[in-house]
């Protein structure tokens, strides 16, 4: 098999949380622990960096994962899902995988694969291992994909467990309230490792707190350690005041990273590396952060957080996909300034659409569509929800016709924003012919 060919394979012969919802998941870790075994455990042969939460733990992975790297850490990244290429999932100093080593490891482990039957997301946790051990990097970010206590990453013992936030999202699988959310993100946190909660909220200090003791370790907060003033924005950076709390020391920092919610995962950036040098001893000079944060998309390739694809007229994409991170992406867009404003806009299934649509502005023009996936809400039914939110719009059947529509209909002053899923952003990367990685691939070239 080619390269094309194996990914034809897994996504065939696996079951798919992204693409077929909750019918992928298995109960447990079992799979996982089968998988690792058989090869050799690599799981136990680097350290890492276990990261959950509603939102943010993306960016947050790969922020961290820049400061490591700056540092001369060699660093692996395993987040999901995907934009664009299978390999975004693995990344080595921001490199992916190489298609060969895809290859490979099918090919190699085909068998194991056929006997076990494991879901698409537990073959991948499986590899990114085996990867890292190989290459023997000297620590890993490791991005959960939904909840934590039985998400297929959660075999490892890190140095330090980190939880963005907890909001709503997933509450057929994860649980109705924030608490019940709160308990399975909680899953992740060790006996005697640190964990260090990026929002601290009423409504589920109490299951960190209890958790903490439960595990006998230490349970900080980024916000008591660390505060963050957005000083203003341009359009490859925004900068900030960084305030720590305990020194009174004040200090310049920039994030290639824009969106105002940003901030929040600076912020949990900046307290991890707190906590990684009086737990660990690991000492990463507050420099060598600041130069990492301004650079993160070209150290880890992140793509999709208020990714500013055009000047004029102005296109904005956002991976977006929850309340919780809608209402930030709009306070965002509240602030872009346009003579007029279009949204192109598609969701799965699965989300809480009712929740999603009361956060978007009534005064844009929408483009109602849908991915290309079976999870996919059809765009005739997020149109008919959105209309009872008073938002009015155009039904297309694809992404690249709805961007057709609104590019089309845009002047030089209007602004357009894409959101509502990776799947929506990756083929309206894919449509705009903006799909190309922004590191280099292959470094790791066994091809």
């Amino acid at each position: 098999m080619n390269y094309q060919e194996t990914l034809d394979y897994l996504y065939a012969a696996l079951p798919m949380f992204s693409r077929i919802g909750k019918a992928a998941l298995k109960p447990d870790l079992s799979n996982t622990l089968k998988l690792t075994a058989a090869l050799g455990d690599p799981h136990t042969k680097f350290k890492s960096i276990h990261i959950a939460g509603t939102n943010g733990k993306g960016s947050t992975s790969h922020s961290l994962a820049a400061v490591m790297q700056e540092a001369g850490y060699k660093t692996g990244l395993y987040t999901s899902p995907h934009l664009l290429d299978f390999r975004e999932r693995i990344r080595i100093n921001g490199v992916p995988v190489s298609q060969g080593w895809v290859v490979n490891f099918v090919q190699q482990h085909k068998e194991l694969i056929e006997e076990i039957k494991p879901s698409f997301f537990e073959i991948t946790v499986a590899m990114a291992f085996l990867a890292f051990a190989e290459e023997k990097v000297d620590i890993a970010i490791i991005e959960t994909g939904l909840g934590g206590r039985l998400d297929s990453t959660n075999i490892i013992t890190p140095i330090l467990s980190i939880i963005t936030n907890i909001s709503y999202d997933h509450q057929d699988l994860l649980g109705e309230t924030l608490p019940e959310i709160a308990a399975e993100k909680a899953g992740i946190i060790k006996h005697k490792v640190p964990v260090l909660i990026g929002e601290l909220q009423s409504e589920t200090e109490r299951v960190f707190f209890e958790q903490s003791i439960h595990m006998q370790t230490s349970l900080y907060y980024a916000e008591a350690m660390w505060d963050l003033v957005r000083i203003k924005q341009d359009a490859r950076h925004q900068h900030f005041k960084a305030i720590h709390r305990a020194r009174r020391e004040i200090h310049k920092l920039s994030t290639d990273l824009l969106g105002t919610y940003q901030q929040h995962n600076i912020r949990t950036v900046l307290a991890a590396a707190e906590v990684l040098d009086a737990s660990q001893g690991i000492d990463i000079p507050l420099p060598v952060i600041v130069k990492a944060l301004a650079h993160v998309k070209e150290l880890t390739g992140l793509r999709g957080r208020w990714d500013w694809l055009q000047q004029k007229p102005i296109i904005i994409a956002d991976v977006a996909h929850n309340e919780a991170g809608l209402r930030e992406v709009m306070k965002q867009w509240r602030a872009v300034h346009a003579l007029a404003k279009h949204i192109v806009i598609g969701f799965v299934k699965d989300k809480d659409i009712n929740l999603a649509l009361a956060q978007f502005p009534k005064d844009a023009v929408y483009y109602f569509t849908n991915a290309q996936i079976p999870r996919a809400l059809p765009a005739a039914e997020l149109q008919a929800l959105a209309t009872e939110h008073g938002l009015h719009g155009q039904i297309y059947d694809n992404v690249p016709d709805a961007l057709s529509a609104a590019k089309q209909n845009m002047k030089d002053e209007d602004a357009l924003l894409i959101t509502g899923s990776f799947f929506i952003v990756a083929e309206a990367l894919q449509a705009l012919g903006m799909d190309k990685p922004t590191v280099q691939l292959g470094l790791f070239a066994r091809v």
